[in-house]
């Protein structure tokens, strides 16, 4: 599981991940989570998840670690070209009732 950043604007931080978001993946990614949620000049979050195609649910729990303390500061958060099967859990576990979820069309 790959993890990158990109800089939108002065406010947005689009966090890019790649490969399986499961638990080994997210146990790598936590500390990169840990350190975005520290910078509270980004408002906005952007999780891009275009390159994953597996998600597990600690990649599920990955990603409420992060919608929570980014809502807990007054900032904002939304997920970006979800698709296949962790659009499918997101749709299950109804994820985008809390966190808006964009989705790749196919």
């Amino acid at each position: 599981m790959g993890l990158s950043t990109n800089n939108f604007n002065d406010s947005t931080l689009t966090l890019m991940f790649s490969g399986n978001l499961d638990a080994d993946g997210s146990q790598n990614a936590l500390p990169m989570l840990d350190n975005v949620i520290a910078k509270p000049e980004f408002r906005e979050i952007e999780v891009d998840l275009t390159n994953v195609s597996f998600l597990d649910s600690s990649g599920v729990g990955a990603i409420v670690y992060l919608y929570k303390r980014l809502v807990a500061s007054d900032r904002r958060m939304r997920i970006e070209n979800a698709s296949g099967q962790p659009l499918e859990i997101f749709t299950l576990l109804r994820i985008g009732h809390a966190i808006p979820i964009n989705s790749k069309q196919s």
